[in-house]
């Protein structure tokens, strides 16, 4: 994987600002750690441990927003899709409403753990959904 996509660009968060609010909200998180983790200091640390620290701190505001991770999985395999993306975080976060999910990015105490994550990730694919009910179709 070449491209480094961390954070939304401005008119992404735009875009996703402008998405109703008001129902509950699905995250699909896919996530590439690096090897050594790219902090600023030159810490030391693997990007799976930066990735730790970040989970770590950031999970008292998750769940302070009443964020809930309702699915997680090992990735193992690419079945259909570029063989270059491989993950090795994949979780469905849910968040009671859109404006959850905002209230989270814009809380003080997550702005200054974020950069655990930005260190940590080569790259990641955030995906916003709306849950339908589960059953045995796809449709």
């Amino acid at each position: 994987m070449t491209d480094a996509y961390l954070d939304p660009t401005r008119e992404i968060f735009a875009e996703l600002k402008k998405l109703t609010r008001d129902h509950p909200v699905d995250m699909l998180n896919l996530v590439s750690l690096r090897e050594h983790a790219a902090y600023g200091d030159g810490r030391d640390v693997t990007g799976a441990e930066a990735y730790a620290v970040y989970g770590r701190e950031s999970g008292p505001i998750f769940r302070k927003v009443g964020g809930e991770i309702i699915w997680s999985g090992e990735p193992q395999f690419v079945v259909i899709g570029p063989q270059s993306e491989q993950w090795d975080v994949a979780f469905i976060a849910r968040y009671p409403t859109g404006q959850a999910f905002l209230d989270m990015v814009y809380d003080p105490d997550y702005q200054a753990v974020v950069h655990h994550r930005q260190a940590a990730v080569r790259t990641s694919r955030l995906i916003r959904m709306r849950p339908r009910a589960s059953g045995a179709g796809f449709g």
